[in-house]
């Protein structure tokens, strides 16, 4: 359930970021020709003190209930359908995104974005691991430590092949039946539930067609989504689904907006749209399951 944590966490030091900008001029939104030393100092000060802080506050509020342990790792490669992995793989692409884009408003050169916000996503994971493999009541976990390399090589590698993102990681969220069944570990709560329930959350791989068919006709915002998820699932080790429901894994294929792609002369409203465009937006879907085949929805989220 971490992974939810720190998913919320850093949703939450957008939110954090977009409040303070708000305050300030129009011209802060726009992106430096040139390095700007002052921005430059800004940026790292900030990032290191947002993500120094998570941290910390991770130690002291999750970390110190449980008891320490020698360093050691564990295999949770079977656990929650694998929804976890897709999360620490959507957590460092977005991550990874965010702190280039904030080098980028600080001036600094392509590849330094690409070097500096790389490191600085890889770091504040592999961090998290550290400490999940001293403690008692987990383990650090190879599967994790290659979804976060995924999700930071997906934003370098289209960055370097395109200059720009053709597909991008969104996330999206329905409330299930499965949390009143185990509150405890599923969440009792709207909030708690959106953290913990993987039963309904859904990732995305969301394609920009323009992108790729340049000389069609398509919107240059149109999107075409492809989604995972899973359902059935009241634990996490599959050893104990003898006595629960059948777990089974899901597939979406949606229609989606990629925000980014909306001309617009304001750096205030691209600001905006970069935060909003981690999140798919609700759309006609298609769903396809291993027990009841197809399923269409209206209006899926």
């Amino acid at each position: 359930m971490k992974v939810k944590l720190f998913t919320l966490l850093f949703i939450g030091v957008l939110g954090s970021n977009s409040a303070y900008c708000q305050k300030v001029t129009p011209s802060f939104f726009t992106p430096a020709d040139t390095l700007n030393h002052k921005r430059h100092v800004f940026v790292l000060t900030s990032e290191t003190t947002l993500l120094g802080t998570t941290l910390i506050g991770l130690n002291q509020i999750w970390y110190k209930k449980y008891p320490h342990a020698n360093f050691h790792f564990i295999n949770d490669n079977s656990e929650w359908c694998q929804m976890d992995k897709v999360g620490h793989f959507y957590t460092t692409y977005q991550l990874t995104k965010v702190s280039a884009n904030a080098l980028n408003w600080a001036g600094l050169s392509k590849k330094k974005q690409l070097l500096y916000g790389a490191s600085i996503s890889l770091a504040f994971m592999t961090t998290i691991e550290v400490f999940d493999g001293y403690s008692a009541e987990w383990g650090a976990s190879t599967g994790d430590l290659i979804a976060n390399a995924s999700g930071t090589t997906l934003y370098v590698t289209q960055e370097l092949l395109w200059k720009e993102q053709r597909i991008l990681p969104k996330f999206s969220f329905h409330t299930t039946s499965y949390a009143s069944q185990r509150p405890t570990l599923l969440g009792s709560t709207l909030n708690e539930q959106l953290i913990k329930d993987y039963n309904g959350q859904t990732y995305w791989l969301s394609f920009n067609l323009h992108s790729f068919f340049k000389k069609s006709q398509i919107p240059v915002w149109a999107n075409l989504a492809i989604g995972y998820g899973a359902e059935g699932m009241l634990y996490g080790n599959p050893d104990n689904w003898a006595n629960s429901t059948q777990r089974y894994r899901q597939l979406y294929l949606s229609f989606d907006v990629d925000l980014n792609k909306i001309d617009t002369k304001s750096h205030f409203l691209k600001t905006l749209f970069a935060v909003l465009n981690t999140i798919k937006i609700p759309a006609p879907t298609l769903e396809v399951t291993p027990n009841s085949g197809f399923k269409f929805h209206g209006l899926y989220f």
